[in-house]
């Protein structure tokens, strides 16, 4: 696992007589996504871009590790970072193979540690190499390209990536897919990363530390996302975040914070006065032989004995899983005619119950976050 530390230490960039970035001070500790959010013209690509020197800051230093980047020859620091952006920049006329090993072929890596990363990366990703291996960006769709543009930028393990709007082009669904996709493999590389965004619901989700730029290149806060959340720095921060910021901490926690009730279960083919001779409950949660929910039944409307199948359930009630999000979970809730969530594990398996109670109760009983440090 490859991780570093970045730092701003008064950093300004001039151009003109007008600041893109102006004193910027900020520590971003190793295995952290740092978000950079704020509205158009606020400096969040200018900060990201003279990390790799795509831009060099008019005075103060960027330091890798404690490293300042312009003591680093530059050709030298930009193969140690990986850089994703919103237009992915896949080579055309290459194949995925070829994208995703870039970067290890210039450093000189050996073929069979090449081809070992390769296939790696795809399948974290969650491409099946066999498939797109051999196969042109024009031959994938938006999603997949953006995947693969990710998998080229941690190809050669590096300790630090950019990522600037890097989900911006693809729709709401792809969007989220692919967040998801990312923070899971963030949680299995622990790569430390810079990304930039203009949505602060994205900055929420994604960040473990959230820097809110003003126009003229000013750092309003840089906090965690619950304390930025609970404690504005000020009124454009509070504005900037939004009134339903109550709302937005739902996104901060997920279906695993909850205590969990258990429901009344019965197997798929268990006889009916069976059943309701054992429990007295309205509603049995109905289970198939490897433990996943097949739906609710009402006693009241089961007749006599015999085997109950899955044409008796009702399979309205949303099923959640442990790493859905409570603003998910609740969204889910509110839409359906029955509010309670089942709730499954990784495999498919019921784990549980969720009522809008235990959600309210999670909610409030968050503990509040520590002041951060800048």
């Amino acid at each position: 696992m490859s991780q570093a530390t970045v730092e701003f230490r008064h950093v300004s960039k001039q151009y003109g007589p007008q600041g893109a970035v102006v004193d910027l001070s900020l520590l971003v500790p190793a295995g952290d996504i740092c978000v950079l959010v704020g509205p158009s013209g606020c400096g969040k690509t200018t900060s990201l871009k003279m990390v790799n020197r795509l831009v060099e800051p008019t005075s103060g230093q960027v330091l890798i590790d404690g490293q300042d980047v312009m003591s680093i020859d530059v050709t030298t620091l930009r193969r140690r970072i990986g850089y994703v952006i919103q237009q992915v920049g896949l080579f055309p006329h290459q194949t995925i193979f070829d994208n995703v090993a870039t970067v290890p072929r210039l450093l000189g890596w050996p073929k069979k540690r090449i081809d070992a990363r390769v296939t790696e990366l795809l399948e974290l990703i969650g491409l099946d190499p066999a498939r797109v291996a051999e196969r042109y960006p024009a031959q994938l769709s938006g999603g997949e390209r953006q995947r693969v543009g990710v998998a080229r930028a941690m190809a050669a393990e590096p300790p630090v990536m950019l990522m600037d709007e890097p989900f911006g082009a693809v729709d709401p669904i792809v969007r989220e897919r692919l967040q998801n996709e990312f923070l899971r493999l963030h949680r299995t590389l622990g790569t430390t990363v810079l990304f930039v965004t203009h949505d602060i619901d994205e900055a929420i989700k994604m960040g473990t530390r959230v820097a809110v730029m003003q126009v003229g290149g000013h750092l309003a806060q840089y906090a965690p996302p619950t304390e930025l959340l609970l404690r504005p720095a000020n009124d454009f921060v509070a504005r900037f975040v939004g009134v339903d910021r109550g709302l937005k901490r739902l996104s901060l926690l997920d279906v695993s914070d909850v205590g969990l009730t258990d429901a009344e279960t019965a197997r798929i083919g268990e006889d009916g006065d069976a059943i309701r001779r054992r429990t007295d409950a309205p509603y049995v949660l109905l289970l198939d032989a490897d433990d996943k929910p097949a739906g609710w039944v009402n006693l009241s409307q089961l007749r006599g004995s015999g085997p109950v199948g899955p044409e008796a359930v009702d399979p309205s009630s949303p099923i959640v899983t442990l790493e859905t999000t409570l603003r998910d979970a609740l969204a889910m809730l509110l839409a359906s005619a029955v509010q309670t969530a089942v709730v499954v594990d990784e495999r498919g398996r019921y784990a549980g119950v969720l009522t809008l109670d235990a959600l309210g109760e999670a909610f409030r009983a968050a503990p509040e976050p520590e002041a951060a440090v800048v």
